[in-house]
């Protein structure tokens, strides 16, 4: 009996230790967020009352509102472009059947092994010659077809009840009306879970619209931060709330979203 209460004390604290580790960042982050920079500097863990004042210089050192529109554009459409390639993607490996099949499929997780910086300059070179450079069609393009997302709704596909196929076409619904009317309600979880990973990803790319966008006007939020944080006497306080302000609308979807990422990680269907 002691052992067990032993061992589950040690969970309890073994778990206040990560959970404490996992927050403060976020806290420390909000509360450098009100402070100066020398308190920032001085490791103040106390909230301040500078708040409103790096607001307003944040406000006229970026166009905060245009900065935040570009974002929002590219993770949005990135993610329902991502979502529609990809799940047809996954669907169709595991519903239609064929003798290379599997052989195309095993080819994609290979190209998972290829590291993004080995297809910079191709893709570079690509998008030039196309003339889309400087365009947020150049950011969206290249991570439309996912094939980390195209795995994993092949892997949730196999869950999908074929009974529900069969009977759709018994009732006489085409291909794509089972798709759009049988199947996509039935994943909604899977589809949950996938619309927080695309989104978070789309909305944190870094380096490549540090490539292809050359303006201001085009810049997204991850790449202002980078550009606060190169300043020769950088304001921190300005600096912690610019992150407050980006990670802000991941963690609204990631919270709006949480149950059904977990039914979608465990690849429940209902």
């Amino acid at each position: 009996m002691s052992f067990a209460l032993l061992r589950r004390g040690g969970v309890y604290v073994f778990l206040s230790i990560a959970t404490f580790l996992s927050v403060f960042p976020f806290y420390w982050m909000a509360v450098g967020a009100t402070n100066q920079s020398p308190d920032i500097v001085r490791g103040k863990l106390g909230f301040g009352g500078n708040l409103l004042v790096n607001f307003q210089h944040l406000m006229t050192q970026v166009d905060l509102p245009r900065v935040f529109g570009n974002s929002f554009f590219i993770a949005v459409v990135s993610t329902l472009l991502t979502l529609i390639v990809s799940s047809l993607a996954g669907y169709g490996f595991e519903m239609f059947r064929s003798r290379i099949r599997e052989r195309i499929f095993q080819l994609l997780l290979l190209l998972l092994s290829i590291p993004f910086a080995a297809l910079m300059v191709p893709l570079f070179v690509m998008i030039s010659r196309a003339q889309l450079n400087n365009t947020f069609t150049a950011v969206i393009l290249p991570g439309i077809a996912s094939i980390f997302i195209v795995f994993y709704f092949r892997q949730a596909t196999k869950a999908f009840p074929r009974e529900l196929r069969d009977a759709a076409r018994v009732d006489g619904l085409k291909e794509w009306q089972i798709f759009l009317f049988v199947y996509m309600p039935t994943m909604r979880s899977t589809y949950a879970a996938a619309t927080i990973i695309v989104f978070m990803n789309a909305w944190n790319n870094y380096l490549w619209p540090l490539i292809v966008l050359q303006t201001p006007d085009n810049k997204t939020i991850t790449l202002v931060i980078s550009t606060l944080t190169a300043a020769y006497t950088p304001d921190y306080g300005v600096i912690l709330l610019a992150t407050v302000l980006a990670t802000a609308p991941t963690l609204v979807i990631f919270f709006v979203l949480q149950r059904q990422f977990v039914q979608g990680m465990l690849g429940a269907v209902k």
